[in-house]
């Protein structure tokens, strides 16, 4: 959603590095192209005004006008007025003290919150929860069976006493729906209420009994984030009319430009709680400001990713992969299908790797990675016989052409998989000689995994020569000492004056060849 406005706050920033010192004039021309940034991106005005406002403050203070490399202050500066205009911190659910807690639903119809129901059902029912759907929504044709099924597909449990299309009291069924989740053992109630096209009168009223009904935890504002600065009027209107404790985006994945997330809690003083990122029921998370900013300033956001990482991979397995690297065993095509498998649980391979930092530049290569490439490759692993999982260098021409065949796929298709898969093991290999994939920045914190000393280390210790008391010769010894510092901009961030890659060809040769892989047959 915020690729455009990252794009030109990228170029933006750009334009400072390699400044020593920056004018005003620098600060004006880089705080009018923010300005135009978040405009085009469908920001409130209101907003872009306090924003510019206080970066072109911070700017011009000291804390620039003294730091070694002032592009890089201003940056910090940009993310650190992103987070206070996103929220500041996360906020987390208020649970009763005495369950079952009430979370109850608004919004617009078509905001999507009867999906939403369902996801944040679920998201609750991960953190050892047992959630309720009530179906409140009874005026909206076949609301109640949507839920119905939303709630089937969660594995959640679901209160529809009336069958809806304009039959029942939806007062009655939300008050009804609190005896009934504590007969039943329920300590989370979701309520999905009825939404309009339109603001109206008798929405608000419906909405407002139903809340005096059930005095609801939480009051979760519903908002398609594709709205753009409707979102924030709309949002207002409800504040005033029902009122609400957070703030919901739905669509987040979509191609809008992002004005509703940068507007909608500095113009109403409530936060964004949660995000909906896409249209499976895992594609929900919790909002925080800090890692959104990175995002949209192409940092990546690495605890998400880890986050996801650690949902999605068994921790048996990943410490039995773990175990082969230090052992020295083999790093199968068995243990590769497990972990693309992993991968596709985690998402999107492009959201993924949008996470990591410094993407940006290669988003159009990103976009090219097809995820069906993903079930392509578990189709070909999974017609091997056992053997040639375990050893796939017995794999022969006549082996590919019974692969390619029982997979439904051509036989370049296995030699490419088998191709990348001799690249995966090379990897492997280099990370249990040294901790470091070959063509890889130095990662800090990364030793050796096995105790074996490398032939340079031995050869350096065997060569080593005292220390000369002749000044001059001291000198010379000291300049004919390899550096080991690490480089700044190395690892898994990026340092001050690491400038990211232009384009895929400039990644590293392994990375070209595990990501190019995809999309081709």
């Amino acid at each position: 959603m915020f690729n455009a406005l990252s794009d030109r706050l990228a170029s933006t920033f750009k334009n400072l590095r390699g400044k020593g010192r920056l004018s005003e004039a620098d600060v004006d021309a880089a705080v009018r192209e923010i300005r135009t940034a978040l405009l085009e991106a469908d920001v409130a005005l209101p907003v872009v005004r306090g924003f510019c406002a206080k970066v072109k403050e911070r700017a011009l203070s000291s804390e620039v006008s003294g730091a070694l490399n002032p592009a890089q202050q201003v940056v910090k500066i940009v993310h650190d007025e992103l987070i206070e205009v996103l929220g500041g911190e996360t906020r987390r659910v208020r649970f009763a003290k005495h369950p079952p807690s009430v979370i109850m639903l608004v919004g617009l119809q078509g905001a999507g919150k009867t999906t939403l129901a369902g996801k944040l059902g679920k998201w609750l029912d991960g953190q050892e929860h047992r959630t309720l759907l009530v179906a409140a929504d009874l005026q909206r044709p076949n609301a109640v069976d949507q839920l119905s099924v939303v709630a089937e597909r969660a594995g959640v449990g679901i209160y529809a006493p009336q069958p809806g299309n304009g039959v029942g009291d939806p007062v009655t069924v939300a008050r009804d729906s609190l005896v009934y989740a504590n007969d039943n053992g329920y300590d989370i109630v979701i309520v999905d209420t009825a939404g309009r096209l339109a603001i109206d009168e008798e929405l608000m009223n419906q909405a407002r009994g139903i809340r005096d009904a059930v005095e609801p935890n939480e009051t979760l504002f519903v908002v398609d984030a594709m709205i753009g600065q409707d979102a924030v009027s709309t949002a207002v209107a409800f504040e005033e009319g029902v009122g609400f404790d957070g703030v919901v985006l739905t669509k987040l994945d979509g191609d809008a430009r992002g004005g509703a997330a940068l507007s909608v809690r500095e113009v109403t003083g409530r936060p964004v709680m949660f995000a909906s990122t896409g249209e499976n029921l895992a594609d929900f998370e919790q909002f925080h400001p800090d890692r959104m900013a990175s995002r949209i300033l192409d940092m990546g956001d690495m605890l998400t990713l880890i986050e996801q990482a650690e949902k999605a991979f068994d921790a048996q397995e990943a410490a039995e992969i773990a175990r082969k690297v230090e052992a020295g065993d083999d790093f199968t095509l068995e243990d590769f299908l497990q972990q693309m498998q992993a991968m596709k649980k985690m998402g999107s391979l492009t959201k993924l790797m949008g996470m990591m930092p410094g993407m940006g530049d290669v988003r159009k290569q990103l976009e090219q990675v097809d995820d069906r490439d993903i079930n392509r490759i578990a189709a070909i692993i999974q017609s091997m016989t056992p053997q040639e999982r375990a050893n796939s260098k017995i794999i022969d021409g006549s082996r590919r052409a019974r692969i390619a065949k029982g997979s439904g796929v051509q036989v370049s298709e296995v030699n490419n998989l088998l191709t990348r898969f001799v690249e995966a093991q090379k990897m492997m290999k280099q990370m249990r000689k040294g901790g470091n994939v070959p063509g890889m920045p130095n990662v800090p914190g990364m030793g050796r995994v096995s105790g074996k000393k490398s032939k340079a280390k031995a050869g350096s210790r065997k060569n080593k020569k005292g220390r000369s008391g002749n000044p001059a010769k001291r000198a010379a010894q000291a300049s004919e000492t390899p550096e080991t510092s690490v480089n700044p901009g190395s690892g898994l961030g990026s340092g001050a004056d690491a400038a990211p890659p232009e384009s895929i060809e400039e990644l590293p040769e392994e990375f070209q060849k595990m990501l190019g892989g995809f999309g081709k047959s």
